[in-house]
């Protein structure tokens, strides 16, 4: 049977031949394929596939007016390109990881940060905690946060002020003196 009858009965959905049209032309399509991949036989195999699914899609509107392995030939070698081109565009969005990042060790650290934080942002004080969290977590202006809890924004940024420099002392590495009545008074908040 020639590739026009073939494709005759590819069309009107006859798998017998489809799967005839396909092992006569697989490995020409790969051989295409292959040699824009270069030395990756699994990338070949990939955009081999894809240029048969392209070809089975498109398969409707193959008028005849080029051979058959002609406009295959097209559509393997675009399928290559848009392939690469693809590739090329996550290479360029990729970063490199380091591997430490993933360690136990990495992992326990952000864990202990992480802690730290939570302990130092339940001893803010209440209105401290608000503007903090409104502000430098949730992105709010102090007009905003003004409106919201019906303060001055002056007074919010105040507040943020006083709160960061609390968080500072908090998360330092020498130990803060627990419940000291000094740093509480320092700590008041007005909201």
């Amino acid at each position: 049977m020639d590739d026009s009858t073939l494709i005759q009965k590819a069309r009107q959905g006859d798998g017998g031949a489809v799967r005839e049209l396909y092992q006569r032309h697989a490995g020409r399509v790969y051989a295409i394929v292959k040699r824009l991949a270069g030395h990756d036989e699994a990338l070949a195999e990939d955009w081999a596939q894809e240029a048969w699914v392209r070809a089975l899609r498109a398969l409707p509107t193959f008028r005849g007016d080029a051979r058959f392995t002609t406009w295959l030939h097209r559509i393997a070698v675009n399928s290559a390109l848009h392939g690469r081109r693809s590739r090329m565009r996550k290479a360029g969005r990729e970063t490199a990881m380091d591997d430490d990042r993933f360690s136990v060790r990495a992992v326990a650290e952000t864990s202990v940060l992480k802690l730290k934080l939570e302990r130092a942002m339940e001893r803010l004080p209440e209105g401290m905690r608000k503007v903090l969290v409104l502000h430098d977590v949730e992105g709010y202006t102090h007009e905003e946060i003004g409106a919201m809890l019906g303060v001055n924004p002056g007074t919010c940024k105040s507040q943020l002020f006083k709160a960061r420099a609390r968080m500072r002392k908090l998360l330092s590495p020498q130990p803060l003196p627990e419940d000291d009545p000094a740093e509480e008074e320092m700590a008041t908040c007005s909201i």
